[in-house]
């Protein structure tokens, strides 16, 4: 299992379509992006029938930093969107796999490689400080296993597609914390 999701997330499968269905590879993006929304929705109505069983005990304290930390995760998720261009990030440009786009290092991701990715973890710590709940929980433990992952297959792709240009953007810009910690201390 675990190496059937490294063949699917390398990259192999959508190569492997572009050569069989060239003309179909323009729409490989929103597809994909249809397929990760249906999934996310089943997560979603899963999260309905699990009992809300606590896992701490809410104080206002707690819920201030949920929201705040939460609020934080949308602003961030947020600005990240500004910087490109929504139909294409979802599919909907119609343009192919291998379409002309810049390397985005302006606005917040000259902070961080990946903002919407921390964004979405900061709205799950948030959510998760907020309920309580194991459900809140086991959302954040499935997020917490997945962008590990996540992050690295997308970071082999932008290296194939942007080269040494994303090679000298990894070494400047950190890939998930706006903090960069001193080497060799």
């Amino acid at each position: 299992f675990p190496v059937t999701i490294r063949r699917f997330a390398s990259g192999k499968l959508k190569r492997f379509l572009e050569a069989k269905w060239p003309q179909e590879m323009k729409w490989y993006r929103l597809f994909y992006t249809l397929f990760s929304v249906v999934f996310f929705l089943g997560i979603l109505i899963q999260a309905l029938f699990l009992p809300n069983q606590p896992f701490i005990e809410g104080s206002p304290y707690l819920s201030y930093a949920g929201y705040m930390l939460a609020t934080l995760g949308v602003v961030l998720a947020s600005r990240s969107f500004k910087e490109i261009s929504f139909s294409s990030f979802f599919g909907l440009s119609g343009k192919g796999p291998d379409a002309s786009e810049k390397l985005i290092i302006r606005g917040i991701y000259s902070l961080v490689r990946h903002p919407l990715y921390l964004g979405m973890v900061l709205i799950f710590v948030g959510y998760c400080l907020v309920s309580g709940s194991v459900g809140s929980l086991i959302h954040l433990s499935c997020l917490a296993v997945y962008l590990p992952f996540g992050i690295y297959f997308e970071e082999k792709n932008l290296l194939r597609k942007y080269g040494s240009a994303y090679l000298d953007y990894q070494k400047s810009v950190p890939p998930f914390f706006p903090i960069k910690l001193k080497k060799g201390h």
